[in-house]
């Protein structure tokens, strides 16, 4: 089985860079119109198609590649684009360093509902107008990247956080109380991160932030569409997957390593969620 490719930089021939922006159909020729290959970034990225036909996998969940859609990958998660012809678009990568420089606090990114690290990450397909307005900003970043103005940087990071208020704006719905929402949600992410190998229940998670499941569960779905167990299960379930698919572990190893006391209930659990049992997915994969 083949180790993940994890790229940890945004610029391989330059660590100091923190920031890129590249058009789709030059990432195709320099691959030779070649797959890419299933791996995952230490840092953001934001995938924007004018024109694209193929496949989009992102943790395992297939999506279609196709014409004006904008994809959100979080740092971690694993993603793999399949064209079946040249795509053209914009391929944008920034890091939590240039989040700082800018000011950029990482509550921003965050609070969009955009960037969902651990759940499902279907595409955003804005409106016409909407998508022009996007791609205008995006050939201005493109072009002050390869520039050399004056605080080029600052330029870019304006633009950059002007087109993630565009895109959270075409996918929000309207929300009473934002602040409150954004703050128990964001706070309930860190903690699934921190916990999810020892505890998978929504009663643990609604007591560290001293409110009840009813109200825990009432705010997920409010902002996600999803309930809290669900998004419990759904940060296991992405762990499992990766461990299945790029470690040596065995299945009871990695139901141990997920907080599972007994192999048979770990097995239960994926298939349930998976629809096949762990050694059924290690062999598809």
């Amino acid at each position: 089985m083949e180790s993940l490719k994890t790229y940890k930089n945004v610029n391989k021939r330059d660590e100091k860079l923190s920031f890129g922006i590249s058009k789709m159909e030059d990432i195709y020729d320099r691959r030779g119109g070649k797959k890419d290959d299933p791996h995952r970034h230490d840092y953001f990225t934001l995938i924007f198609t004018a024109s694209a036909k193929g496949e989009h996998k992102v943790d395992f969940k297939s999506y279609s590649l196709k014409d004006h859609q904008i994809y959100f990958i979080s740092p971690g998660q694993v993603h793999q684009i399949i064209e079946r012809e040249k795509s053209f678009g914009y391929a944008v990568v920034f890091s939590h360093d240039f989040l700082l420089f800018n000011n950029i606090p990482l509550t921003f990114i965050e609070d969009l509902n955009l960037f969902n690290d651990f759940s499902e990450t279907p595409p955003l397909t804005p409106n016409d107008d909407d998508f022009l307005t996007i791609q205008k900003y995006l050939k201005e970043m493109y072009a002050i990247f390869h520039s050399e103005i004056a605080y080029k940087e600052e330029a870019i990071g304006a633009l950059l956080k002007l087109v993630l208020i565009l895109c959270n704006n075409v996918c929000s719905l309207p929300q009473e109380d934002i602040n409150t929402v954004n703050t128990i949600f964001r706070n309930f992410k860190q903690l699934i991160h921190q916990h999810y190998k020892t505890n998978h229940h929504t009663n643990f998670y609604a007591d560290l932030l001293h409110i009840s499941p009813d109200h825990l569960n009432k705010v997920v779905k409010q902002h996600s569409g999803k309930s809290a167990k669900e998004h419990i299960q759904s940060r296991i379930i992405i762990a499992a997957k990766r461990l299945i698919y790029f470690s040596a572990m065995s299945n009871k190893e990695i139901g141990h390593e997920l907080g599972f006391s007994e192999p048979a209930n770990f097995s239960a659990f994926f298939k349930k969620c998976v629809g096949v049992s762990p050694s059924q997915f290690r062999k598809m994969s």
